[in-house]
Protein backbone atom coordinates (compact mmCIF):
# COMPACT_ATOMS: atom_id res chain seq x y z
CA UNK A 1 0.00 0.00 0.00
CA UNK A 2 1.63 3.01 -1.12
CA UNK A 3 0.72 6.22 1.54
CA UNK A 4 3.16 8.97 0.12
CA UNK A 5 2.86 10.99 -2.54
CA UNK A 6 6.37 12.32 -3.08
CA UNK A 7 7.68 14.63 -6.58
CA UNK A 8 10.94 15.26 -6.83
CA UNK A 9 12.63 18.91 -8.33
CA UNK A 10 15.95 21.08 -8.63
CA UNK A 11 14.68 23.36 -6.86
CA UNK A 12 16.36 23.82 -3.58
CA UNK A 13 14.68 22.99 -0.34
CA UNK A 14 14.74 27.14 0.95
CA UNK A 15 13.12 27.97 -2.23
CA UNK A 16 9.65 25.63 -1.32
CA UNK A 17 8.56 27.66 1.19
CA UNK A 18 7.36 31.23 -0.60
CA UNK A 19 6.11 28.65 -3.66
CA UNK A 20 4.14 26.38 -1.38
CA UNK A 21 2.71 29.08 0.32
CA UNK A 22 1.44 30.74 -2.86
CA UNK A 23 0.11 27.35 -4.21
CA UNK A 24 -1.46 26.46 -0.88
CA UNK A 25 -3.99 29.55 -0.74
CA UNK A 26 -4.90 28.75 -4.62
CA UNK A 27 -6.20 25.93 -3.27
CA UNK A 28 -8.22 26.98 -0.17
CA UNK A 29 -5.10 26.05 2.40
CA UNK A 30 -2.93 27.87 4.43
CA UNK A 31 0.23 27.15 6.11
CA UNK A 32 -0.23 27.00 9.43
CA UNK A 33 3.66 26.58 10.79
CA UNK A 34 6.85 25.45 9.30
CA UNK A 35 9.08 23.92 11.11
CA UNK A 36 13.40 23.55 9.96
CA UNK A 37 14.39 20.48 11.38
CA UNK A 38 17.76 21.26 10.33
CA UNK A 39 17.78 23.96 12.45
CA UNK A 40 15.32 22.83 15.30
CA UNK A 41 18.10 19.87 15.93
CA UNK A 42 21.00 22.56 15.65
CA UNK A 43 19.23 24.28 18.27
CA UNK A 44 19.40 20.71 20.35
CA UNK A 45 23.27 20.89 20.10
CA UNK A 46 22.71 18.01 17.21
CA UNK A 47 24.31 18.15 13.82
CA UNK A 48 21.60 17.08 10.88
CA UNK A 49 22.98 17.66 7.67
CA UNK A 50 20.19 17.58 5.14
CA UNK A 51 18.04 20.34 4.59
CA UNK A 52 13.70 19.44 6.08
CA UNK A 53 11.37 21.48 5.96
CA UNK A 54 7.85 20.54 7.55
CA UNK A 55 4.88 22.81 6.50
CA UNK A 56 1.97 22.29 8.39
CA UNK A 57 -1.39 22.63 5.97
CA UNK A 58 -4.95 23.04 6.80
CA UNK A 59 -8.25 23.89 4.85
CA UNK A 60 -10.26 24.79 7.80
CA UNK A 61 -13.91 24.04 6.18
CA UNK A 62 -12.03 20.47 5.45
CA UNK A 63 -10.75 19.96 8.79
CA UNK A 64 -13.92 20.60 10.41
CA UNK A 65 -16.22 18.16 8.03
CA UNK A 66 -13.66 15.40 9.09
CA UNK A 67 -13.37 16.59 13.04
CA UNK A 68 -17.41 16.66 13.02
CA UNK A 69 -17.26 12.90 12.00
CA UNK A 70 -14.42 11.71 14.13
CA UNK A 71 -12.53 13.63 16.72
CA UNK A 72 -9.58 11.19 17.11
CA UNK A 73 -8.80 12.15 13.43
CA UNK A 74 -7.49 15.30 15.34
CA UNK A 75 -4.47 13.49 15.82
CA UNK A 76 -3.27 13.02 12.24
CA UNK A 77 -4.39 16.81 11.36
CA UNK A 78 -3.38 19.11 10.40
CA UNK A 79 -1.82 17.34 6.91
CA UNK A 80 2.08 18.12 6.22
CA UNK A 81 3.74 18.93 3.23
CA UNK A 82 7.66 17.71 3.76
CA UNK A 83 10.56 18.82 1.28
CA UNK A 84 13.74 17.67 1.85
CA UNK A 85 17.22 16.42 0.23
CA UNK A 86 17.88 12.95 -0.47
CA UNK A 87 20.04 11.62 -2.90
CA UNK A 88 21.07 15.11 -4.12
CA UNK A 89 17.21 16.16 -5.37
CA UNK A 90 14.81 17.98 -3.56
CA UNK A 91 11.84 15.66 -2.52
CA UNK A 92 8.48 17.49 -1.94
CA UNK A 93 5.97 14.39 -0.21
CA UNK A 94 3.09 14.42 2.03
CA UNK A 95 1.11 11.67 3.12
CA UNK A 96 -2.32 10.25 1.06
CA UNK A 97 -5.36 11.34 3.54
CA UNK A 98 -7.35 8.71 1.72
CA UNK A 99 -4.84 6.41 3.41
CA UNK A 100 -4.29 8.07 6.50
CA UNK A 101 -8.22 8.94 7.59
CA UNK A 102 -8.87 5.37 5.94
CA UNK A 103 -6.88 3.96 9.08
CA UNK A 104 -9.52 5.85 11.47
CA UNK A 105 -12.21 3.48 10.02
CA UNK A 106 -14.81 6.29 10.08
CA UNK A 107 -17.71 6.02 7.33
CA UNK A 108 -18.51 9.38 5.27
CA UNK A 109 -15.28 10.64 5.06
CA UNK A 110 -14.31 9.70 1.55
CA UNK A 111 -15.37 11.92 -0.67
CA UNK A 112 -13.91 14.47 2.21
CA UNK A 113 -10.38 12.85 1.84
CA UNK A 114 -10.40 12.71 -1.49
CA UNK A 115 -10.81 16.33 -2.39
CA UNK A 116 -7.72 16.84 0.07
CA UNK A 117 -5.92 14.39 -1.39
CA UNK A 118 -6.37 15.79 -4.92
CA UNK A 119 -6.09 19.51 -3.38
CA UNK A 120 -2.45 18.46 -1.90
CA UNK A 121 -1.36 16.86 -5.27
CA UNK A 122 -2.19 19.86 -6.82
CA UNK A 123 -0.37 22.18 -4.18
CA UNK A 124 2.69 19.83 -4.69
CA UNK A 125 2.56 19.63 -8.32
CA UNK A 126 2.40 23.87 -8.50
CA UNK A 127 4.79 24.44 -6.38
CA UNK A 128 7.57 22.54 -8.07
CA UNK A 129 6.77 24.05 -11.00
CA UNK A 130 8.77 26.24 -13.21
CA UNK A 131 7.65 29.58 -13.33
CA UNK A 132 7.03 29.31 -17.41
CA UNK A 133 5.20 26.32 -17.18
Amino acid sequence: MNILYKKETTLPVEAMEERLRAAAQNHQFGILNATDLREKMRSKGLEFAPACMVFDVCNPRRAKDVLESNMDISTALPCRISVYEKNGATCVATLLPTQVIGLFETEGLEAVSQAVEEALKAIIDEAIASPSS
